[in-house]
């Protein structure tokens, strides 16, 4: 009998069209191109749906740099209008970083409306939505929501109070912790060195960067990392296309394409 269910499906277009998707994705993966520099190339995403605050906040705007792989982590209100958005990026990201050359994204309403995009075109950014086809792309967004949402679990569990409030120490707390593909923290990859902070005090004789010194630190600093996520990229490409299967298509094939997101 399951041979026979098997067959009927592989026959029947109403089966082919709503039956789940189990087989290998198409094609190798495509990765991003390493960035040239720090906040060049940046990736965003919301956290949405989170329970309502006292602040009346209920979403999480995640901005992760591509190259030192630091984080912003936005409290919000998912009814926010686009002007305070724009406004919130402006004072919280282009404030701090300046303005990036490209920023990927998935293709939320808010992401593809004119607003938006006249306004990174004005700031000379260029917008790189990710489509249904390859959510990949956007990996490194979705891979820090699912770390942020970890730690502000524990936040509230082990201190209580509302989300929002433990946002700040959820950030610096990620920021500063080891990251493999860069091979350092994301602190250390941003500045040049460590983060002083109270739990890791800098020894009396350590070195400390001053003057020009610091400038030549820096340019070393971003070669490393490059060579260390070039290493970390091909790494992760070849365990996916481990799971991958080449397809190959000639003109007048016939193939079943999927529509709905």
């Amino acid at each position: 009998m399951k041979l026979d269910v098997a067959n009927y499906v592989e026959r029947c277009v109403t089966c082919l069209q709503v039956k789940g998707e189990h087989q290998r994705p198409n094609e190798s993966l495509q990765p991003l191109s390493i960035p040239e520099w720090k906040w060049d190339n940046i990736t965003m995403d919301f956290v949405t749906k989170l329970p309502k605050t006292l602040r009346g906040h209920d979403t999480i705007w995640v901005v992760v740099d591509h190259l030192t792989k630091s984080a912003h982590f936005l409290a919000m209100r998912e009814t926010l209008p686009m002007e305070k958005l724009a406004k919130l990026y402006i004072d919280d990201v282009v404030s701090r970083h300046g303005v990036s050359q490209s920023i990927v994204s998935d293709q939320d309403s808010r992401f593809t409306s004119n607003f938006w995009a006249n306004l990174q075109k004005e700031l000379g950014t260029r917008l790189n939505l990710i489509t249904t086809s390859h959510p990949q792309t956007d990996g490194q967004s979705e891979r820090k929501i699912h770390t942020l949402e970890d730690m502000l679990r524990s936040c509230v569990i082990d201190f209580g109070g509302s989300w929002d409030s433990h946002l700040p120490l959820v950030e610096f707390s990620y920021n500063n912790n080891y990251h493999s593909s860069i091979g350092m923290a994301p602190f250390e990859a941003l500045y040049g060195r460590k983060c002083r902070t109270p739990v890791c005090w800098l020894e009396a004789d350590e070195k400390q960067f001053a003057g020009p010194e610091i400038v030549q630190e820096t340019e070393d600093k971003v070669k490393e990392i490059r060579e260390r996520l070039k290493a970390a990229r091909d790494r992760q490409k070849s365990y996916a296309d481990k799971k991958r299967r080449p397809v190959e298509f000639q003109v007048g094939d016939r193939v079943m394409l999927k529509v709905s997101p």
